[in-house]
């Protein structure tokens, strides 16, 4: 992985799960050539589930959270973003994970740090949910992704399959969500980095082949909402 990795994705297709489920994991490598690991909220567009909320939960891990501009959630629903959040992009020794907002409309405010992806220090995923109705077939995962790379002026770099249906999830869903993936890796050229799964709902060796695959721990959902 680079050192900048920018996670985009439409509302509901569990990008801020995937970018918190990220850093908790990378913080544990000691492999990793950067002394620090950072992860930016750009979330601006939609007051829930937003990786900002785990603040205390990542600090404690050793990741630093870069968000508003008032340090916590007092104004979450404001697009008010603190300067610090420039500080990670700029540092040589800091891995930094940015956590946009959905669609590509919620991708726009990444525009004005545009000078921190000049160079190949970077690299930009696009999560696909393909049990949203938003990209629920190849064509639609297509032009969604399509449009992420219009509005940021920056090509998606690989694809991350994230096809689930919450504690419905089982693991058929994953697997079709798979294939319909690699179709729209050969479709588009790119590659497929990964198919996720929600770990403690479904088991490693029900999805064994679906590879590379990464658990999602579901940090971001509390489990009151499933009853």
């Amino acid at each position: 992985m680079k050192r900048i990795i920018v996670i985009a994705g439409h509302y509901g297709s569990g990008k801020t799960e995937l970018a918190v489920s990220l850093a908790m994991s990378l913080i544990g490598e000691t492999s990793r050539p950067w002394k620090k690991l950072s992860l930016v909220d750009l979330d601006v567009a939609n007051p829930y589930f937003r990786s900002r909320e785990k603040r205390d939960m990542l600090e404690k891990a050793g990741i630093t959270v870069h968000a508003d501009t008032f340090g916590g959630m007092q104004a979450a629903e404001l697009p008010a973003l603190t300067a610090s959040l420039r500080a990670p992009l700029e540092n040589p020794d800091c891995q930094t994970i940015i956590d946009l907002g959905g669609n590509d409309a919620g991708a726009r405010v990444l525009r004005q740090f545009s000078k921190y992806f000049d160079g190949d220090s970077h690299e930009l995923w696009a999560v696909v949910n393909f049990r949203r109705y938003e990209t629920r077939d190849v064509e639609a995962a297509q032009a969604h992704v399509e449009a992420i790379e219009k509005e940021l002026s920056m090509k998606v770099t690989g694809l991350v399959n994230n096809t689930h249906l919450l504690r419905e999830t089982v693991p058929e869903i994953i697997r079709e969500g798979h294939e319909k993936a690699l179709a729209l890796a050969n479709r588009m050229a790119k590659p497929l980095l990964f198919t996720c799964y929600p770990a403690g709902i479904i088991k490693k060796e029900d999805v064994a082949g679906l590879l590379p695959l990464m658990p999602l721990q579901l940090y971001m959902r509390p489990s009151y909402l499933d009853k």
